[in-house]
């Protein structure tokens, strides 16, 4: 059975399962024996697999929309956006990405990869980010996750004088820029490498990031790359 899932990349349930083994076999053994055989053993299905059902939190602290989609800035560290994102590796583990990108040149101000998408890491997101300001007092705009309308991101927000801004209910497009981050790293690395370990994930988006900061040059920027265009106007 291990053999068979490793074969097919993990897509068998316990019932093609169950057809590829009685025919293996020539035998007619039960769907409900390769079922437990298959939870004793660790194998599931990468697909299909039913999604938990989460109660909905009551948010502690809510913002208004003060973004409201004007994605430009006139300098660095005026608007930052936020957000986290989900990855896969190995036999269907998870691992997250939690991120902050400064809207003037759209380069990845800190980032962290972590193993929960919990408080912590959101939090330790933050920390990375208000450590390098000099001064500034950014717009930090998010969704409205848990993490972000918590009383502890309000008290790390309050503490760092910034202002605290957060999409509208079902509206992903409030949040366009970190979206559109997600989806270009997610294209240009993420999808065109599997990855066995979180160590070989966690390489891997430190070294995209690290490209894209400092490497990938952008029509919008004048050509330059966002670090590039960050040091022109230093």
């Amino acid at each position: 059975m291990k053999i068979l899932h490793e074969k097919v990349d993990g897509i068998f349930g316990y019932r093609q399962m169950t057809l590829h083994m009685n025919r293996k076999f020539e035998e007619e053994l039960n769907h409900k024996r390769i079922y437990r055989l298959m939870k004793v053993a660790g194998l599931r299905s990468v697909i299909r697999v039913k999604k938990k059902q989460y109660k909905r939190s009551t948010p502690q602290h809510v913002a208004e929309n003060i973004l409201d989609r004007e994605f430009t800035a006139e300098k660095p560290n005026e608007k930052w956006v936020t957000d986290v994102t989900e990855f896969k590796y190995g036999q269907s583990k998870k691992a997250y990405l939690s991120a902050i990108r400064d809207l003037y040149d759209g380069s990845i101000v800190s980032y962290v990869l972590g193993h929960s998408n919990n408080n912590q890491l959101v939090f330790k997101t933050l920390d990375q980010a208000t450590v390098l300001l000099d001064g500034e007092h950014p717009l930090i705009h998010s969704d409205r996750g848990f993490q972000y309308t918590s009383k502890g991101f309000k008290r790390k927000i309050d503490a760092a004088k910034m202002t605290q801004s957060m999409s509208r209910v079902g509206r992903c497009i409030d949040n366009g820029p970190m979206e559109s981050f997600w989806g270009t790293l997610k294209c240009e690395k993420y999808y065109l490498h599997q990855y066995k370990t979180f160590e070989e994930l966690s390489l891997a988006i430190g070294e995209y990031i690290h490209f894209y900061n400092y490497d990938r040059y952008q029509k919008r920027l004048n050509g330059l790359s966002p670090m590039e265009y960050r040091a022109k106007a230093a």
